[in-house]
């Protein structure tokens, strides 16, 4: 075939007009699919250029059909499919290509990127030769170097990454690759320490100013990054990447000067898909002004770009989230299965993504597979610690006090401190001493005033890494040490990590296996421990009665109970919910439901911020429509924090499962308000289960979803009993151990001093 077929082809292209010309030789190959092999490598070539991946691989695979011995095809086909992450294909098509052409080190580079790609150690194979081949090339080091990263053999990895730097100092990616390594093995400030060195090779570069200060701000150094990023910003205003930094620096500490800068940033780059994504987070997390409205707009912004985003665990985790929060659920399941959606999270990471996947376990391989995917990220964190050990001081003396220490950014006015106050008040001073950590980013309340002056040390840093955290703690010389937050907002889970003492535990923050084995016990209650000694991977460490009391303190608002039951007054039963939505899954929306339909008359009543969020309230609605319930008996009460008086609005509450209430239960029960409940295997199905128990109400928790309904509707076809628990909830609850601080307090310590005989793990 001759070449002149694509004459008018080439002309275009000559002339500038190149989406032309494209467009000619791709009608042309259509029309002559035997064109001679240069034409598609030509071609394909450019296609990859202009990174046009989808249509590489569809010219790329009608050249091999036909021109199928000649390697460069085989070549471009496995670049083109690379790029489109398709990784096991990629791998196949550049092996043909190595076959064919065995000498060529592009291809074989080609290759060694596929697997570093896919996380592959045969990459390590594939560069080592392409290091011996040519060992002053300072990118097959650096790949070199990065395949042994990503087989964790970090010593190496960093000697490869060096020499790189070393052969071409100019290479940005070196020093990049070499600061993240770093700060995988040692610490973002060896992290830190790479970059200021790629700084002074490269002076002035973007993307390791960038990288600095994104190091700044994973060491905890906020408000050190946030005021070189302003000194920048007077010299370069318009540099999108510093206002999206700047935005990220400012989230745990000033939201609505965060949010200018995200939207600063998306401004100057408006094509940039992952600062739309991470604005949109930021928006979903805001609480001023019209909290709904934030939401919508969050949504909104998300939802513009989900189909060019790339699905990296940071954007699933934040899509996954905003998605739960609007009750968006086709969405959602579209992402993926439970165990590659988690597996993704724990993979990279990020603990703080799972604990919006305990709401979506459905059976009971969802459940040992949530075990694992802790288990998964538990061991990368006690990886990392290793890596870095701490300092521990002499043992003190026998015979002294018992130093208990309780870690958690949340003892402050936050619900974690409500339940632990009683711990922090009531302790025996002759038997304990009490230290408490915090690395909470906002200003001291009252509530965190009173606690450092009930207990004998209060550590309160803001900017602090991990591993100096862990340090801190270690030296005031533990017995024991409690984490209350895991990875919840502002707190710092992978100090457990580093054992800063020798006996750890976990409780109240997070009602799941945390993950790393240097924790030694989960605290539980006889209602909460699991019968399936396998979805616990801490031994259980029992207390009496119930899993926390609740002190005076214990409620923010104090508002009387109306003692008269709504449906006293109104002659139709209101249910109703003041859990969070990350909590609530399609068959929980459904079950409520249910439930109303099967009361005549009935309401249900959500009381949450969310309500002034259109999608939300469209799609809760539709869920309600679809089990026969008008969207007029679907009320929404805005609000956030000063919710309890609402409950006088509400006769019965229907908790979320599979992962149940807490707070909530509690709050419900003290305003008077009975809770319908179903209780599952897992800790985080048995919170309500144990605190009706503990009150006496175990009659309303059901053990499947059938039941649970079947309890609402029965409970809501009794108005007497209903008025009978109005009057006398506060009280029944007052009289339980839910309410007696001081016992609990007792019963704490005296598990403490059962957990001191229990030999030291190494």
């Amino acid at each position: 075939m001759s070449l002149n077929r694509f004459a008018e082809a080439e002309a275009a292209f000559q002339a500038g007009r190149r989406d032309e010309g494209k467009s000619l030789t791709a009608r042309q190959l259509e029309a002559d699919p035997d064109a001679p092999a240069a034409v598609y490598r030509n071609f394909g070539a450019m296609l990859i250029r202009d990174r046009d991946y989808a249509q590489a691989e569809q010219v790329g695979r009608r050249a091999v059909e036909r021109h199928a011995r000649d390697p460069e095809l085989w070549n471009i086909l496995g670049v083109a499919l690379r790029r489109l992450k398709r990784y096991p294909e990629a791998v196949d098509a550049l092996e043909k290509a190595a076959r064919l052409s065995p000498r060529s080190d592009a291809i074989q580079q080609n290759l060694g990127n596929v697997f570093n790609d896919a996380r592959d150690a045969r990459a390590i194979k594939v560069f080592s030769q392409l290091v011996r081949n040519a060992p002053s090339n300072a990118e097959h080091q650096r790949q070199l170097g990065r395949a042994h990263w990503f087989t964790r053999d970090f010593d190496k990895a960093i000697q490869r990454l060096n020499l790189a730097a070393r052969l071409k100092p100019d290479m940005v990616d070196a020093w990049l690759d070499l600061s993240a390594a770093s700060a995988d093995a040692r610490g973002p400030v060896e992290g830190l320490e790479a970059l200021d060195r790629g700084l002074k090779a490269c002076p002035g570069e973007a993307r390791l100013q960038e990288a600095r200060l994104s190091m700044l701000r994973r060491s905890g150094r906020m408000r050190e990054a946030e005021q070189q990023m302003l000194d920048m910003l007077k010299v370069t205003p318009d540099a999108a990447w510093l206002h999206f930094q700047l935005g990220g620096a400012l989230t745990d500490y000033d939201r609505i000067r965060a949010n200018e800068h995200f939207r600063r940033a998306i401004e100057l780059a408006p094509d940039n898909v992952d600062y739309r994504i991470t604005y949109a987070e930021s928006l979903g997390r805001d609480r001023t002004g019209d909290e709904g409205g934030n939401l919508e707009a969050a949504y909104r912004t998300m939802v513009e770009v989900l189909d060019k985003a790339e699905l990296t665990p940071g954007n699933l985790k934040v899509i996954y989230e905003l998605l739960v929060r609007v009750a968006d659920y086709d969405r959602l399941e579209a992402l993926g299965s439970f165990s590659k959606v988690g597996r993704t999270w724990a993979e990279a990471g990020r603990h703080t993504a799972l604990m919006a996947h305990l709401a979506r376990v459905k059976t009971a391989e969802d459940r040992l597979e949530l075990v694992e995917q802790h288990r998964i990220w538990g061991r990368l964190a006690d990886a990392a610690a290793a890596r870095r050990p701490i300092t521990h001081p002499a043992p003190r003396a026998p015979g002294g006090k018992i130093r208990v220490g309780y870690m958690s950014s949340d003892l402050r006015g936050h619900p974690v401190a409500y339940f632990a106050l009683p711990l922090l008040e009531h302790y025996d001073r002759n038997r304990f001493e009490v230290f408490c950590y915090s690395w909470y980013q906002g200003e001291e309340d009252p509530t965190q005033k009173q606690i450092a002056q009930w207990v004998d040390g209060f550590r309160w840093h803001k900017d602090i890494t991990d591993r100096e955290a862990a340090q801190l703690i270690a030296d005031d010389n533990l017995d024991m040490l409690f984490e209350l937050g895991a990875t919840t907002h502002m707190n710092k889970l992978s100090v457990m990590s580093y054992r800063p003492a020798p006996r750890q535990a976990s409780w109240v923050g997070y009602p799941h296996s945390a993950g790393p084995e240097t924790i030694d016990y989960l605290v539980l209650d006889p209602w909460m421990n699991p019968p399936d000694p396998r979805l616990v991977i801490e031994k259980p460490l029992l207390l009496a009665h119930t899993w926390y009391a609740m002190g005076e303190r214990a409620f923010r608002e104090q508002p009387a109970v109306d003692p008269v039951a709504p449906v006293e007054r109104n002659g139709y039963v209101t249910f109703g919910t003041a859990n969070n939505p990350y909590k609530y899954t399609r068959e929980t929306v459904t079950a409520w439901a249910r439930a109303v339909a099967g009361t005549p008359g009935s309401k249900f009543m959500f009381v949450r911020p969310e309500g002034t969020t259109p999608t939300f309230t469209a799609n809760i609605r539709a869920v309600f429509e679809g089990q026969g319930v008008s969207g007029d008996r679907v009320v929404f009460e805005t609000v956030r924090g000063r919710h309890l008086p609402f409950y006088n609005q509400m006769d019965i509450s229907l908790d979320t499962f599979p992962q149940t209430g807490g707070t909530t239960t509690c709050e419900s029960l003290w305003m008077g308000v009975p809770v319908v409940a179903r209780v599952g295997d897992a800790v985080f199905e048995r919170m309500s289960y144990s605190i009706l128990n503990n009150v006496g109400l175990g009659d309303l928790v059901g053990k499947t979803t059938d039941e649970y309904v079947d309890i609402a509707v029965r409970l809501a076809a009794d108005p007497a009993r209903i008025g009978e628990l109005r009057r006398t909830l506060r009280d029944r609850l007052g009289a339980s151990p839910l309410r007696d601080a001081r016992g609990f307090s007792t019963d704490w310590y005296a598990m403490v001093e059962r957990a001191m005989a229990d030999p030291v793990r190494k």
